[in-house]
């Protein structure tokens, strides 16, 4: 590092040093937050002074990698553990001179399409020139050996994009905006992207995915928005709203609490008028971005879902069949006989309601025979000779109902095929599928928007059969489909309660039907497919469900790790929470070998983990869970593989997936798997409730181990509030359409 000659010793306090970044041992993508190694300018007189030594430099910086040259300003300190560091205030990184910074600077994967081997012939080839050729004359770098059109193509593409984004993120870092969030504002808007930002950096929260009103709100106030301007009052109604629906499910507010409740979010360091935010609702509604309705005030997309999705369940009622009626009394006994045994009295009316009617629900928790009914169903209608639609919204319940029955079924948007070309489902109310019956399973955790879209794609004169379980956690998204259909009266519905899998061993289902309602859990004394382990210490708990899962479960009941066993736990933070749990998991089951990091995650061959969004141009949606099959460390990308489909990652795409050998609760909906380890403490007070610890418990089939205080199981057995979603999907149904006056 090279210090001016007037420059203090590094005994000293403040410094400015210059040299070439060596290696990066930390990075924090959401922050910048750095540890990286820099080795000191050969021509000053602080590398006279300290030979060639590597020194750790400390600070924060908008973009850095290895190879460049950097200039900082700072102080030295004196760390116990790793000795002195330079704590820097200020860094700059500049594109490097040197050959050895310039093929460190290829090499570190900054570049799609360079990695250390095409880093040292390119350098070898041009030298100095290097830089330049890949900046004006890219068309020479087909002189290398091994680079073709198609890499020389990747390679000019990737190196302007990382041009773009070193700008972008350098003006981001001065408002806050950590290198991830950076990267994906540029993905979105491109070089556009810093004049967008400064005309309406609440575009941000509607259009970037990860980007929340907070970081928005903040980028807003220090380019100079006025805190009580009306184009903030406007973001903040939205903001308001899509709070209330992704985080409480609710699909509108009323509008004297949405009021309140913007102004008080809006709130700094002087207070945003009533009146200001009264005027900036009129404008929505004006603009059409919110609507109104009998005091009711909703999203505009979420309003158009609800009242499409009651106008087309009416339709579907009314309209007729595309197949002759069929005669349930009989079709039953055929079935019985198909399947070898007698149906129960709530089965026979479930297949019942399903057989005479257009639409059905059919509704219970496990054991009750839900599954028998569907591949009851299924003969009947295939007896027939009708075109059935099996599907469900995650891939594991579409892979249980293919194995129940016999027949294809398929996830929700597989079979809407979504067009990433127009961003729109191939199948809708203008081109609708071609099913004469349609059987959805697990419709509990559908959303609104979902399910609208998928009843739009039926024919009118279709069939309807939903089936679900009421008892579980409602959907992640706005509304409570299920629930409504049910409480509108409209719809023809039947619950089974009857538990059939009893057998000696199948204390999963007693279990679950225990907390249901509200009871102790019934233990074995011996053998089971399910135990409690009381552990009240958190580090305890954490100890015990890695040894159980590496180790215990798979040697006594013959479960492979990878694949059968998954650790569920209510929350994502805090010791007992996902992230440190897969941390923790991790390091005991894959250790080691070739790996892409992103922040503190590695994600290595082998390793499980989850998608966090809907990507539609790969096919994967939020909580499909693969393996990765493959890591490219040169290419700077990975292979994952979801239901033996792959799908490439870059490193920058890598903010989409998370670590997987533990899941929340909530995220594990719609899935069954053969073991599940349960972890109940009172850290997650807040979210102990009955139907969180019945979903987690129905998510095992073949073991379940629930590991915890038992005054955890005891507070959640006996919450049972459930918070109302406020949605009207019911009342539309219940009254008619035509209810309200949207503005």
């Amino acid at each position: 590092m090279n210090l001016d000659a007037n420059s203090p010793t590094p005994n000293d306090s403040q410094h400015h040093i210059t040299g070439t970044v060596e290696s990066i041992v930390f990075r924090n993508d959401e922050t910048g937050y750095t540890v990286c190694n820099v080795r000191p300018a050969k021509d000053g007189s602080w590398h006279s002074a300290v030979s060639d030594e590597v020194f750790t430099v400390v600070g924060v910086c908008a973009a850095i990698w290895e190879g460049e040259e950097m200039q900082a300003d700072g102080e030295w300190v004196h760390h116990p553990s790793h000795g002195n560091q330079f704590q820097a205030k200020n860094i700059v990184c500049i594109t490097p001179t040197s050959l050895e910074g310039i093929r460190r600077y290829l090499a570190s994967g900054m570049i799609k399409g360079i990695g250390p081997k095409f880093a040292q012939r390119i350098v070898d080839k041009f030298g100095a020139n290097t830089l330049e050729i890949i900046d004006k004359a890219s068309a020479r770098l087909c002189e290398v050996e091994g680079i073709g059109d198609g890499r020389r193509k990747l390679i000019k593409e990737s190196w302007a994009e990382q041009r773009g984004i070193r700008d972008i993120m350098i003006f981001l870092q001065s408002h806050g905006i950590g290198t991830a969030k950076a990267s994906r504002i540029y993905r979105q808007y491109g070089a556009d992207a810093i004049a967008v930002v400064k005309r309406n950096p609440y575009r941000l929260c509607e259009e970037v995915w990860g980007i929340g009103f907070k970081t928005a709100d903040g980028i807003a106030l220090s380019v100079g928005i006025p805190p009580d301007s009306e184009i903030r009052a406007r973001a903040g109604l939205i903001h308001t709203l899509r709070t209330a629906a992704e985080e409480d499910g609710h699909c509108y507010t009323m509008e004297p609490d949405l009021l309140l409740n913007a102004q008080e979010m809006l709130k700094t360091s002087k207070d945003i008028p009533l009146e200001t935010i009264a005027v900036a609702l009129n404008a929505e509604y004006s603009r059409g971005g919110l609507v109104k309705e009998d005091g009711r005030v909703y999203l505009r997309d979420i309003y158009n879902a609800e009242f499409r999705a009651a106008e087309k369940l009416k339709r579907l009622l009314s309209s007729p069949r595309s197949f002759e009626p069929i005669n349930a009394e009989k079709a039953i006994a055929w079935a019985e006989g198909k399947i070898g045994f007698k149906l129960a009295d709530r089965q026979r009316q479930a297949l019942s309601n399903a057989i005479e009617n257009k639409v059905s629900v059919i509704t219970g928790g496990p054991g009750v025979g839900k599954t028998t009914i569907i591949r009851a169903l299924t003969d009947i209608f295939q007896a027939r000779k009708l075109k059935l639609g099996l599907a469900a919204p995650t891939g594991r319940a579409a892979k249980r109902m293919s194995e129940s029955t016999g027949v294809e079924a398929q996830t929700l948007h597989r079979m809407l095929k979504f067009n990433p070309s127009c961003g729109k489902f191939v199948y809708c109310a203008e081109n609708p599928m071609e099913c004469d019956c349609f059987i959805l399973d697990e419709t509990s955790m559908i959303d609104i928007r979902l399910m609208e879209q998928f009843l739009q794609a039926l024919p009118d004169s279709a069939t309807l059969i939903l089936v679900g379980d009421t008892d579980q956690l409602p959907s992640v998204g706005p509304g409570n489909v299920l629930h409504d259909l049910i409480d509108s009266g409209v719809i023809p519905f039947c619950k089974l309660d009857f538990i059939f899998r009893q057998d000696a061993s199948g204390y999963i289902v007693r279990n679950a039907h225990h907390v249901n309602n509200g009871e102790r859990f019934e233990l074995p004394s011996g053998e089971s497919d399910f135990y409690f382990i009381e552990t009240a210490e958190p580090e305890k708990i954490i100890e015990r469900t890695v040894e159980l899962m590496t180790s215990r479960i798979p040697k006594k009941f013959r479960f492979d790790p990878l694949n059968d066993v998954q650790v569920l736990t209510p929350m994502r933070k805090n010791l007992l929470g996902t992230e440190y749990l897969n941390e923790v998991i991790q390091r005991t089951l894959n250790p080691s070998g070739p790996a892409l990091s992103r922040g503190m995650t590695k994600f290595r061959q082998g390793d499980r983990v989850m998608q966090l969004r809907n990507n539609y141009d790969k096919g994967v949606f939020n909580g499909d869970i693969g393996i990765i099959k493959s890591v490219d460390e040169e290419e700077a990308k990975m292979v994952v593989l979801f239901d033996g489909c792959p799908v490439e990652y870059r490193k920058s795409e890598l903010d989409e997936l998370v670590l997987a050998y533990a899941c929340s609760i909530h995220k594990s909906q719609g899935s069954e798997y053969p073991a599940v380890i349960v972890l109940i403490h009172t850290q997650h007070y807040k979210l102990l409730q009955r139907n969180l610890l019945y979903t987690a418990i129905t998510r095992g089939k073949k073991l379940v181990m629930v590991i915890g205080s038992s005054k955890a199981v005891y507070i959640a057995v006996n919450s049972n509030q459930v918070r109302e979603r406020r949605t009207s999907l019911g009342l539309r149904l219940k009254n008619g359409l035509d209810r309200g006056s949207p503005r």
